[in-house]
């Protein structure tokens, strides 16, 4: 057939966890599972019962979101997160983020010739994004490693997966002004942005970092993580209004649309400010429990100041860390998945029952005490 050949992508990571799986599965108080972010607590009850106030709803949902959500999502971005200047016109509900994160060079017409710069570690997706556009890659946290550089894209993503490091208003506001003048579209990945622990994540939507105009940014949000809404597939993307229009038409040929019911149930979410201080409350008190248990076992825990997981290094292969922590049961991700700077780091989520976390602290302690650290 005549055309591009396809493309060729990595293969899908947590495959490669396998037998550490089953190593770990065999402990004979189970596994611990803290390898993957997906929520294992209950979804808030306003959320169900917003989700099934729609379910009778025969008609086609609309692209765009129903204006009530989008209202409701400028309404939440300002109240929580002290974002100003946007409007509904520009928020764009998507299925889940992670599908957005894939498709959006692609959707704004980023391909072959054009460049995606992406962090040094960071969620796989990113870099599977540019390559199913066709876009080369590069790598970089720093501006000055761009050098004369005018990618059509940048990713940023704070607080961080996989390391919880947060960038700050500064940091932002240079990479915004830097791409602006290039002619650049920054695009900001804020599945995150709620659970902030020992530094407060700014969004590059907050107009201490755009100085009053949104042209050329864009930012991500996710609500699997700050509602448990995982298995909704619910999100949005909002920012530039042009950028959101281009986009907004693109979708509605492609038929991507966020069904009616779980528009819903992203608007109660939206609204409940209590449901997510008690999410925020869960993760914080196993986010205090696991830290020390992996210091006292010899780990080093760098960055990790918001988020969902701890970025943990005993100065090793990733790989045999992975190996020792399964010898204990317990599964973790290899810094590895996210890039080659994360070779000597392991990612441990804080998304585990809380029995299954205690059940980890109490392994970590007995082996801290057999060998006086994990090393």
């Amino acid at each position: 057939m005549a055309g591009s050949a396809p493309v060729t992508l990595p293969d899908f990571p947590w495959d490669s966890l396998a037998p550490y799986q089953e190593a770990a599965r065999s402990h004979p108080g189970g596994v611990v599972d803290l390898s993957v972010g997906t929520p294992v607590d209950a979804v808030p009850d306003t959320v169900r019962a917003a989700l099934a106030s729609r379910s009778e709803v025969p008609g086609y949902p609309a692209t765009h979101g129903t204006p009530e959500l989008r209202r409701t999502v400028v309404e939440a971005l300002r109240r929580r997160h002290g974002v100003t200047g946007l409007e509904p016109n520009a928020v764009l509900p998507t299925i889940g983020s992670k599908e957005m994160v894939a498709w959006l060079p692609r959707l704004l017409g980023i391909g072959q010739g054009d460049t995606v710069v992406i962090p040094e570690v960071c969620y796989p997706t990113y870099e599977v994004g540019a390559m199913l556009a066709g876009a080369q890659v590069t790598r970089a946290d720093s501006l000055t490693a761009l050098g004369p550089a005018r990618p059509s894209m940048i990713w940023l993503n704070s607080p961080s997966n996989p390391t919880g490091r947060v960038l700050g208003t500064d940091h932002l506001r240079k990479v915004v002004d830097w791409a602006r003048e290039r002619g650049t579209v920054v695009v900001s990945d804020e599945c995150y942005l709620s659970l902030g622990w020992d530094a407060e994540p700014v969004s590059v939507l907050h107009p201490d970092v755009h100085g009053g105009s949104l042209h050329g940014v864009l930012a991500l949000h996710s609500l699997s993580k700050s509602a448990n809404m995982a298995g909704y597939r619910a999100g949005f993307v909002t920012g530039d209004p042009e950028l959101v229009a281009e986009l907004l038409g693109v979708r509605k040929h492609a038929g991507m649309i966020v069904p009616r019911p779980v528009q819903e149930a992203m608007r109660a979410a939206l609204a409940d400010d209590e449901a997510l201080a008690s999410q925020r409350a869960r993760y914080a008190g196993r986010r205090e429990l696991l830290r020390p248990a992996l210091e006292e076992c010899g780990f080093r825990v760098d960055h990790s100041d918001a988020g969902l997981y701890l970025w943990a290094s005993r100065d090793e292969d990733a790989w045999d860390t992975i190996g020792w922590l399964a010898e204990l049961g317990i599964l973790a991700a290899p810094g590895t998945f996210y890039g080659p700077a994360g070779s000597r780091h392991v990612r441990i989520a804080l998304t585990a029952t809380d029995e299954r976390v205690d059940a980890a602290i109490a392994r970590l302690g007995a082996a801290a005490q057999a060998g006086g650290s994990a090393r």
